[in-house]
């Protein structure tokens, strides 16, 4: 793969410091990726890709990388995951869905739950929803008290620092739809009786707050996006250019980080399997 994934990367990428401006972001970019069937032609070759660099990374054991996907409702968390990983052995790969805290989970720190699904050395880990839910759902609800929230960013800073300085390498994805795009995401579970199941209704009560949350959502690209750890917004009407951006960067990334196979003690010449 060529150095043109680091092209799409500055595309995409919240420059640490500066204004994510959000509403000023494209949820389409028709630039990217233009044509269907060749993008999707490429996130299959992507996904092959990473199979191969995931099973290098597994044998080495020495690193991790962390794949944070962040997004509204309907955004495509799920379908990235699966358009993007689906080439992955499930031994190297662990996905981790963070829902409501349970009772045992509110009565630590918020990031308790989140350092224990952190990845291991060896593997991929990827969060649908994450830590930044603490910033986002909590605060536009108004479940904490503002300046707790307000004392979380720097806090996810430092936990994401720690994380990088002990071999996790981290890429965070925001997955940016238009509120149209939502609208038709939502219509398509209600019209389809066989994803009913993916229908909750209070999502229209967070759709009701579109504002709040675009603009917390501004809020954590602006002060989380870092040198070690920086925010991607991820152009997501289209599923098949959402998923071509993002392995693109997850393939780019891993050759980058370059994980190599151990060297073993002996030789292979020195066995005979009779």
């Amino acid at each position: 793969m060529t150095s043109d994934w680091k092209k799409l990367d500055a595309e995409v990428r919240v420059e640490p410091g500066q204004a994510s401006l959000l509403s000023k972001r494209d949820t389409r970019c028709a630039n990217l990726f233009p044509v269907k069937a060749e993008a999707k032609a490429l996130v299959k070759e992507h996904a092959e890709a990473i199979d191969a660099l995931q099973d290098r990374l597994y044998a080495e054991q020495k690193r991790a990388l962390l794949v944070i996907l962040q997004g509204i409702d309907t955004s495509g968390k799920d379908g990235t995951v699966r358009g993007v990983f689906n080439a992955c052995g499930p031994l190297g790969v662990n996905v981790k869905a963070f829902g409501k805290p349970n009772e045992l989970e509110l009565r630590h720190d918020y990031l308790w739950r989140v350092h224990q699904a952190a990845p291991r050395t060896g593997m991929i880990g990827i969060f649908n929803r994450s830590h930044y839910e603490d910033v986002l759902v909590v605060k536009v609800k108004g479940l904490a008290p503002a300046d707790v929230i307000e004392r979380r960013y720097e806090q996810i800073n430092a936990f994401e620092k720690h994380l990088t300085e002990n071999g996790v390498t981290i890429l965070k994805f925001m997955l940016h739809i238009s509120k149209d795009e939502q609208r038709e995401r939502l219509q398509e579970r209600l019209d389809d009786p066989n994803k009913h199941w993916k229908f909750n209704p209070g999502d229209l009560d967070d759709r009701a707050r579109w504002e709040e949350f675009q603009a917390a959502y501004e809020t954590m690209l602006d002060r989380c996006s870092t040198a070690h750890a920086p925010w991607r917004v991820v152009p997501a009407d289209k599923k098949w250019r959402r998923n071509a951006i993002v392995a693109s960067i997850v393939r780019g990334t891993l050759e980058e980080m370059d994980p190599r196979y151990p060297a073993m003690d002996w030789k292979a010449e020195d066995f005979e399997i009779v």
